[in-house]
């Protein structure tokens, strides 16, 4: 069994986790998962995740507005984060970002939501935690303008966007679509990536990987991402576990949980 998962990339607030999240919660520790990063999309989500990462004392909690959750924003949105931001156990801003897939005529004020939101972050030191979908020219425009420190998480940009975002001192995050039958650039950027730059994450309960999608994805399921990294990287995957593990503490600026 593996030890040393750090999930970097969750949504444990989410309503498929309703009915059996405390018993799943509960028996991460037992099965190797070191820490969970569980963000939010909007104000109410962010507050629920605050509430699962005072409960269980290896998850994390991340607060911010998603690209695709613009309709939520009040007037008073940034005030809003601003005191979340301060609650303990927030590590991060996120999920934030673009998403141009579904609703490309609020780009827009998906630009100024993301922009604000990096400032806020810069302001309090804190890292981001960046969706890009299908807007990697305006993603990275803005990352390069405000230059936070972070992740770009489920990344599905190419090896070449891989090498702009880690000139800025960023991170990128894999998940369990490197291991789809039909992945190219995930496994490209995969093999790429310097092990210092590298985290691992679900985006739970989505992007579950290869042999369970289709059904609800969880952090237990990273072990499955980390083979196949490992395999297309040539390394032992306890040793990828453990490197990502150490990366996602560095910037989340976590300790080790005893």
């Amino acid at each position: 069994m593996y030890n040393n998962i750090f999930d970097t990339h969750a949504h444990y607030d989410d309503e498929r986790f309703s009915e059996d999240s405390e018993e799943l919660l509960s028996s991460f520790l037992s099965d190797g998962i070191s820490g969970v990063i569980s963000c939010g999309v909007n104000a109410e989500s962010s507050k629920a995740n605050i509430e699962l990462a005072k409960k269980y004392p290896f998850i994390y909690a991340a607060v911010g507005y998603h690209g695709l959750n613009t309709e939520d924003l009040t007037v008073d949105y940034l005030e809003i984060l601003c005191e979340l931001v301060k609650e303990e156990k927030v590590v991060a801003v996120g999920e934030i970002g673009l998403d141009y897939h579904y609703e490309k005529e609020t780009r827009d004020i998906q630009l100024e939501v993301f922009r604000r939101q990096i400032e806020l972050a810069n302001e309090y030191d804190l890292p981001v935690i960046v969706h890009d979908r299908e807007a990697h020219e305006d993603t990275l425009n803005i990352l390069k303008e405000l230059k936070p420190k972070g992740v770009v998480h489920c990344f599905s940009g190419s090896v070449e966007m891989a090498k702009e975002i880690i000139r800025l001192g960023m991170y990128i995050g894999l998940g369990g679509a490197v291991t789809f039958k039909n992945a190219v650039k995930p496994v490209e950027v995969a093999k790429f990536v310097p092990e210092d730059r590298l985290l691992l994450e679900t985006d739970a309960p989505y992007m579950t990987p290869v042999p369970f999608r289709g059904k609800r994805c969880t952090s237990l399921h990273i072990p499955y991402t980390a083979e196949k990294i490992a395999e297309v990287r040539g390394i032992d995957t306890q040793y990828l576990l453990n490197i990502t593990d150490r990366n996602a503490r560095m910037l989340f600026n976590i300790k080790s949980y005893d």
